[in-house]
């Protein structure tokens, strides 16, 4: 089984290469989609501004494993650009919430659809059960490596 693992690894790592590249090809297409100016960074901060909803600045830098420096700047980029807004945290009045604006959410919905449409097909033939692991399989690695 030892004598396995270091192939497995390689192949592991051939396939995470594969869909990196294909992640990042992607993240180019749906930014410029989303906004012209959109810097392609910007797709994985829309993204979980978009599934969390209202989250403050440190705890989104915090799950996404950046600076709060950094993430500042991009967030003034969106804000910039209209596809963010800052409201006060209720829970703390020095604090803030970002979240997408009606305008962010709607264009950032309208440029994932189609993608969201070729996972679907790509998948369309698997079963239901290979689908729900795939997802905790790929949760449980980016866990462990965050």
């Amino acid at each position: 089984m030892d004598d396995e693992l270091p192939e497995r690894l390689r192949e592991v790592e051939d396939e995470l290469t594969a869909l990196l590249r294909r992640g990042r090809a992607l993240s180019w297409e749906i930014a410029s989609e989303v906004h012209p100016n959109l810097e392609p960074n910007a797709y994985g901060l829309l993204l979980w501004l978009r599934r969390s909803g209202a989250i403050r600045l440190t705890d989104l830098a915090a799950r996404l494993g950046v600076g709060k420096g950094t993430l500042s700047r991009q967030i003034h980029s969106l804000e910039t650009l209209g596809l963010v807004r800052r409201d006060p945290d209720p829970n703390d009045r020095r604090a803030a919430q970002l979240s997408l604006t009606e305008e962010g959410q709607r264009r950032f919905d309208a440029a994932r659809a189609p993608r969201l449409g070729q996972i679907r097909r790509a998948l369309e033939t698997w079963p239901q059960r290979d689908v729900e692991e795939l997802a905790r399989l790929l949760r449980r690695f980016n866990d462990a490596w965050g």
